[in-house]
């Protein structure tokens, strides 16, 4: 695997702000690492780079042990934290062959990288710029040529598309899901569109603690026993008939012969509803089962208990 966290702990006093936990990535990949605000997120980003130490637990990058090989595993790490730290007074240019340096890239490297990475962020008006000049997107997109600027293997990116406008979130967006056909991709965001189109798994913590570790087609199906009927009616009906159907849960109506309905077993709530309907004489319109939104999932696994 390109990331493994194992068993991850960080205690601050007597505050556990990350509380043993475990997930991989592989190559290629694109992770969604998610969680209301305060949960852990960027706690462990800053110990997956090395730049925060772990109570326990550890963090491999590549093989390689971020805590016992900090400098070898940051050489092939791309950061972007959640607060861009970028020099305002210098110009976009220089500071990328500055970024070079601190990375201990060849001089002979640095020009031509930082040319690449301007180009491929769309840096190439802007490039003589000072960057407390730019807007905040294109501070983003300097930001993320740094983090691309030594062409490393993991790119670990805290809340990148936070205060962009929608027109920068896509630019944002393709250019990430572009990086990462040859890299492993760790995405931090509590936007739930985002990680939708972008992302391959997802990763959910909760007050420190992992909540869900699952691909994104199964994330979407939900995490309960329970489904959602949508059912319709050409009228009005009484919802004390709905629940009376034993799988039902709950009923919502959602407009005037229009309900949703919480289920335990589908296709037993769907021949129950369609059983309900002719032997009431209920002229039936319509019945299908709904998927949870990513925005009800995400609720419901990081909701107070």
């Amino acid at each position: 695997m390109s990331i493994e966290i194992q068993n991850l702990t960080k205690i601050y006093g007597q505050q556990k702000a990350v509380h043993e936990i475990s997930f991989t990535a592989k190559k290629g990949e694109i992770l969604g690492f998610l969680g209301p605000n305060g949960a852990g997120k960027s706690t462990t980003m800053k110990i997956a780079t090395g730049y925060l130490g772990a109570t326990a637990g550890k963090v491999m990058v590549e093989g390689i042990d971020v805590e016992k090989n900090p400098i070898e595993a940051k050489k092939i790490i791309g950061y972007l934290p959640e607060h861009n730290p970028l020099y305002l007074d210098m110009f976009v240019h220089e500071f990328l062959a500055f970024s070079g340096k601190v990375n201990q890239m060849k001089v002979s490297d640095i020009k031509r990288e930082v040319k690449r990475v301007i180009a491929m962020c769309g840096l190439m008006l802007e490039q003589n710029k000072k960057i407390g000049q730019l807007s905040k997107g294109y501070r983003q997109r300097v930001g993320l040529a740094q983090a691309l600027l030594h062409d490393p293997k993991v790119l670990i990116l805290d809340e990148p598309t936070t205060g962009l406008d929608p027109n920068q979130i896509l630019e944002i967006r393709k250019l990430i899901k572009e990086v990462s056909k040859n890299k492993t991709v760790l995405f931090s965001s509590h936007i739930m569109q985002e990680v939708e189109a972008l992302c391959d798994r997802v990763v959910v913590i909760n007050k420190g603690e992992l909540v869900a570790n699952k691909p994104i087609e199964e994330f979407s199906k939900g995490i309960t026993e329970e489904t959602q009927l949508r059912v319709e009616f050409k009228s009005s009906i009484d919802t004390d008939l709905l629940k009376g159907i034993s799988e039902v849960k709950g009923v919502e109506e959602i407009q005037e012969g229009v309900y949703r309905l919480r289920v335990t077993n589908s296709e037993e709530a769907r021949s129950a509803v369609f059983k309900l309907a002719g032997e009431s004489n209920l002229p039936l319109v319509g019945l299908q089962e709904e998927e949870s939104s990513f925005d009800e999932i995400f609720h419901l696994l990081t909701k107070e208990q």
